[in-house]
């Protein structure tokens, strides 16, 4: 009889089990299906150098969490592309800066953003960007002639800030009015180093004789005249270098 009643106590603690099971099955939320974004619509649309669906596709990609990291790199470097070629310089070093957050030895990239950083004007940090694609690919053809070409900028930047606001003579020797007018303002000053400095390299290209005379007389004339109209009413000391400058180098500047 007690075997019975055990028997019975089984069953209904079975059955109630089963109705738990049931209720719980009945209520519990179906998984979640897989959110992955197919990668091929990004390097289709980067491909086809369409901005615009590269910006949408790979974004998805980008946003979706499930997003493998090789796709993920990938739609960063596409989207950054995208970016850097309509010249949105800011978005492009971030989706770079995300890369190389995710992989930092993408010797591209660091290319890339350093010459982003250039364009920017942050040379510190192009050269930074360069010098790491070099240590990263010793034969990156592009960042060695990008650190090679800004390192020849950066010392003719650091040779022209020595000569700022200095004209081509020594203002310790300056006599003339119009030569003190000069050494007493900088833009004067950056304008007639300019001038002579371009007179000097028009001296130095292949002219013939008669062309070398010419130049030399031209520039000895604009002195003289420089000299005796200064102080003069309607006198304009700095269109008169300005237009000496043009006739040396040409309308187009060369």
């Amino acid at each position: 009889m007690r075997l019975c009643s055990d028997i019975r106590k089984l069953v209904a603690a079975s059955l109630l089990w089963i109705a738990f099971a049931q209720g719980v099955s009945a209520t519990t939320v179906e998984p979640a299906k897989d959110l992955r974004v197919d990668p091929a619509p990004c390097l289709a649309a980067a491909l086809a150098r369409d901005h615009e669906k590269t910006e949408t596709a790979c974004g998805a990609l980008i946003d979706n969490a499930k997003t493998e990291k090789a796709d993920r790199i990938k739609a960063l470097i596409a989207r950054g592309a995208a970016y850097e070629r309509k010249g949105m310089t800011d978005r492009a070093i971030a989706d770079y800066d995300g890369v190389l957050r995710l992989d930092p030895a993408q010797a591209d990239i660091h290319n890339a953003r350093g010459e982003l950083w250039r364009k920017k004007g942050d040379l510190p940090k192009a050269v930074a960007d360069f010098a790491a694609a070099i240590k990263l690919n010793p034969d990156h053809v592009a960042a060695r002639a990008n650190h090679r070409s800004l390192a020849q900028e950066l010392e003719r930047l650091g040779a022209l800030k020595a000569i700022a606001g200095k004209p081509s003579f020594d203002c310790a020797t300056a006599r003339r009015k119009v030569e003190k007018a000069i050494c007493a303002n900088p833009e004067l000053a950056d304008l007639e180093r300019e001038v002579h400095v371009s007179y000097v390299r028009a001296t130095r290209e292949d002219k013939t004789p008669s062309q070398a005379r010419k130049l030399r007389r031209e520039q000895e004339e604009f002195i003289a005249r420089r000299n005796a109209s200064f102080g003069r009413p309607g006198y304009d000391l700095q269109k008169a270098m300005k237009e000496r400058l043009q006739q040396i180098n040409g309308i187009d500047g060369y």
